[in-house]
């Protein structure tokens, strides 16, 4: 019987939040990420304020631990592709919504709609409480700066949950596409400099990064908050699309 897309989407979509919804370990890796940020943020403001008074850049300190925060993100898209397979219940949601394709493209839909409040709330805190510390001795900024900024974070750590659920489906196992994804964010990227300076900027974590923070004023050839999403998009849809490809002809 045929069902028309839009109530396949409805259907879908439902289905796909509640299980994040309901999934314990979604509200634990992201109480978990906000209080580590928050601390993070606590720890970089206090060497901020031991440094000379009016050097110091809100935003910059602020953001200072997203390199950390992003690891959250990368285990939340990472939980929330894999935790079906985990106990085979993938076999059931491939019973009830038996389109591929369609249901893991809405899977990341789902993922989307709970990061990106999320995201922002998180990344806006550490923000925020960088500002209230600093207020009185670091550099002045714009607040439409500020809220750019804020766009641009939530953005960059949205991506990096949907490419990290796409990594996971793909591997449909948890701790291997941990071992990946954290070893390529905190081990391949970080070295690649010394051996790909060329080619790292167009790296998904580098280029993502100039979605929020202000390239430093000696760095050249720096990619534009634009520029930078569009490649970190790209790196996105890419993997999806591999994802769903091989989601469409693989066995649950």
């Amino acid at each position: 019987m045929s069902v028309p897309s839009s109530k396949k989407l409805t259907l879908i979509l439902g289905a796909e939040l509640d299980k994040l919804v309901t999934l314990p370990c979604t509200w634990l890796t992201l109480v978990g990420a906000f209080i580590l940020n928050l601390v993070l943020a606590a720890a970089f403001t206090s060497v901020g304020l031991q440094g000379e008074a009016g050097t110091q850049s809100v935003l910059d300190t602020g953001f200072a631990s997203m390199g950390y925060l992003q690891a959250g993100f990368v285990i939340l898209g990472i939980l929330a592709s894999c935790s079906e397979y985990a106990g085979g219940q993938i076999r059931t949601t491939l019973t009830t919504m038996p389109w591929r394709g369609f249901q893991l493209s809405v899977k990341h839909l789902a993922l989307a709609a709970i990061t990106i409040p999320a995201a922002f709330i998180i990344a806006a805190s550490g923000v925020l409480y960088t500002f209230i510390r600093m207020r009185d001795t670091a550099v002045g900024f714009e607040i439409d700066i500020m809220i750019e900024a804020l766009v641009g974070a939530t953005g960059y750590l949205t991506f990096t949950a949907l490419l990290s659920a796409a990594v996971g489906a793909l591997i449909r196992r948890t701790t291997p596409a941990l071992v990946v994804l954290l070893g390529y964010y905190y081990v391949v990227s970080p070295f690649s400099g010394d051996f790909l300076p060329a080619f790292k900027k167009y790296f998904p974590d580098t280029a993502g990064s100039y979605m929020y923070l202000r390239p430093s004023p000696n760095e050249i050839n720096v990619l534009t908050p634009m520029q930078g999403k569009g490649i970190l998009m790209l790196w996105t849809l890419i993997i999806i699309t591999a994802a769903i490809v091989f989601y469409r002809k693989r066995d649950a």
